[in-house]
């Protein structure tokens, strides 16, 4: 079991304030909070230990004895206190910003993650510290009626629906007893991404479990998606790019967005489309860009008009070409 150093948990000083604590633990809750981080296991963790760090600073009676542990946290492992009683008392306390603060039991914590165990087993050693018998201890909380087990399917999603967000019904069964439930999928999720729907998963004694959606995007014949960014193939006839000219670029929103395209411009150039990616899900007004590369169309077939002005045009480059070389000569 390793030692928990809260204070770099936070990112704040030893001698820092309640202020500073506060302010850091709001920060980084609201940046790896898991409605926020759907799906992303690196920020369900951060997030236990970032609640674990606040629930002991953040407390001046459990802060100091936390002081006084130090480097003696070995010693207190081997001998903990006797009589079932918890050095630090106090309830689970998670302050989530937003001017409030609300109390979470470790039951809370443990159906936002799943049914695991929410805290570490530094802190449940030293901060927890009740025994078998006490009412806090391992035994009582066995004896408690636990809720349904959490649910997890798969939901495949088209580009579209991903990028305007989507309800869906869906037919559940718990027990032999079927039952349809309205989802809303938020705009903006990407491939992997989990959404919650509350009490829709096992049964149990103290309430039924979640269930877990979790998303697949179909490939798409037209655009390709890279994080919030949606790239699109744009083939133009070889005469737009070589002369310049315009051309219509499909978009996600289904508006099309005219684009002008300079003289000369090569094949499998990039142009940005600020603002037509895909929408953010915790921020939907903020969205990527879209990139349109440049396809050189040849034509497949060409009528006796048309044959006589590539052999004419064929013949003005060979001639460039062999005035340029000349030009070269010594």
């Amino acid at each position: 079991m390793d030692f928990k150093d809260y204070y770099a948990t936070l990112g704040v000083a030893k001698a820092a304030t309640d202020k500073e604590i506060k302010q850091a633990f709001r920060k980084l809750a609201r940046k790896f909070h898991p409605d926020v981080n759907p799906g992303d296991k690196k920020a369900e963790a951060r997030f236990k230990e970032i609640n674990e760090a606040n629930e002991v600073l953040s407390d001046p009676t459990k802060r100091r004895k936390y002081d006084e542990l130090g480097a003696n946290w070995r010693q207190y492992e081997q001998a903990p206190p006797q009589g079932g009683r918890d050095p630090f008392g106090g309830a689970w306390n998670v302050n989530m910003g937003g001017g409030g603060s609300r109390t979470m039991s470790p039951e809370d914590m443990e159906s936002m993650f799943g049914g695991q165990a929410p805290f570490s087993d530094f802190f449940t050693t030293f901060f927890g510290g009740a025994t078998e018998d006490s009412p806090r201890g391992r035994g009582a909380r066995a004896r408690q009626p636990r809720r349904g087990q959490d649910v997890e399917h798969e939901l495949e999603l088209s580009l579209e629906d991903a990028y305007r967000g989507v309800t869906r019904r869906l037919s559940l069964k718990h027990g032999g007893h079927a039952r349809t439930v309205d989802v809303r999928i938020p705009a903006g999720v990407g491939d992997g991404s989990r959404v919650r729907v509350a009490g829709e998963g096992e049964p149990g004694a103290s309430g039924s479990g979640d269930l877990y959606l979790r998303v697949r995007l179909l490939p798409h014949p037209v655009f390709e998606r890279r994080g919030r960014d949606i790239y699109v193939k744009l083939p133009v006839p070889v005469t737009v790019p070589v002369c310049g000219g315009e051309a219509v670029v499909p978009t996600l929103s289904g508006k099309s967005v005219r684009l002008r395209i300079p003289a000369l411009t090569s094949a499998g150039q990039l142009f940005r489309l600020k603002g037509y990616g895909m929408p953010s899900v915790a921020k939907p007004t903020e969205t990527g860009d879209a990139y349109a590369r440049i396809e050189v169309q040849l034509p497949t077939e060409l009528s006796p008009d048309a044959r006589e002005h590539w052999t004419a045009l064929a013949k003005l480059q060979e001639s460039d070409a062999a005035t340029s070389g000349a030009a070269q000569l010594p």
